[in-house]
């Protein structure tokens, strides 16, 4: 009898709480970090490709989780959409939504509750790798998407590298990881996701690498004290090896 793969564990989000935004023996402070990255990244991306005032512009975050990109969007003037399906992380995300504007729900990444070509832009940060179909979840983002939309996205290599710093490196040094929050086999190479937006009509336009500071004193901190400082911080790279941030266009008259 063949051994039964191990499941991603995603019911621990149910249990972060306020620890979305101030838990430090936690991954979720790692995610907090990468947000602080990315999201300034996106919203200027989403600005030079419309050059639109963001209350023109009607964003989706996938997987949104505690609301760090959503709530940041809807801080810069966006009009956004934000879907999860655990309703606890959904209602934390709620409380710090500065802005009282953002759209939350409880809902399916595999049947989108929204009509075809809703939004201009449609986000999944820090979600394909969680699920078991992830091909299904870009099909899904680009139905909801309108042509000239973009879809972006952020996800981890699928390598020795990535293993080694992304599940065994954070078991070792963030201590109060739980078990089975990533599995190497749900890890997504550059190469599968560029073949599964482009089934979809979607053009890949931006890939960038994203690692963390390792030459900083934040660094040390978390080798010394398995805790991360809110100091600590990620930075974008040529090299894909890791995890990687991009966006794809899609396609239409």
């Amino acid at each position: 009898m063949g051994t039964v793969p191990p499941e991603i564990n995603n019911q621990v989000y149910d249990t972060l709480g306020e620890g979305w935004y101030n838990a430090q023996a936690d991954p979720i402070a790692l995610l907090r970090a990468e947000s602080r990255l990315r999201n300034p990244w996106i919203e200027q991306t989403i600005d030079e490709h419309f050059g639109l005032p963001p209350n023109q512009v009607r964003v989706l975050d996938i997987g949104c989780g505690g609301g760090f990109l959503a709530n940041h969007l809807a801080d810069r003037g966006f009009s956004v959409d934000a879907i999860d399906r655990s309703g606890p992380s959904l209602r934390v995300a709620a409380r710090h939504d500065r802005s009282g504007q953002v759209r939350y729900q409880e809902a399916d990444a595999f049947g989108l509750p929204y009509g075809d070509g809703t939004f201009d832009a449609v986000c999944a940060m820090d979600f394909l790798e969680h699920v078991e179909n992830p091909r299904a979840v870009v099909h899904e983002a680009s139905r909801v998407l309108r042509p000239n939309g973009l879809f972006f996205f952020y996800t981890h290599n699928r390598n020795w590298l990535s293993a080694f710093l992304v599940i065994q490196g954070v078991e070792w040094f963030v201590r109060d990881t739980p078990e089975n929050l990533h599995l190497y086999r749900l890890f997504i190479k550059p190469g599968e996701l560029t073949q599964w937006c482009s089934e979809q009509g979607l053009d890949i336009k931006a890939l960038r690498g994203v690692r963390p500071c390792i030459f900083s004193r934040a660094f040390a901190g978390l080798l010394l004290t398995r805790s991360v400082p809110e100091s600590f911080e990620f930075r974008f790279t040529r090299s894909l090896g890791i995890s990687y941030v991009g966006h794809a266009l899609k396609q239409g008259p």
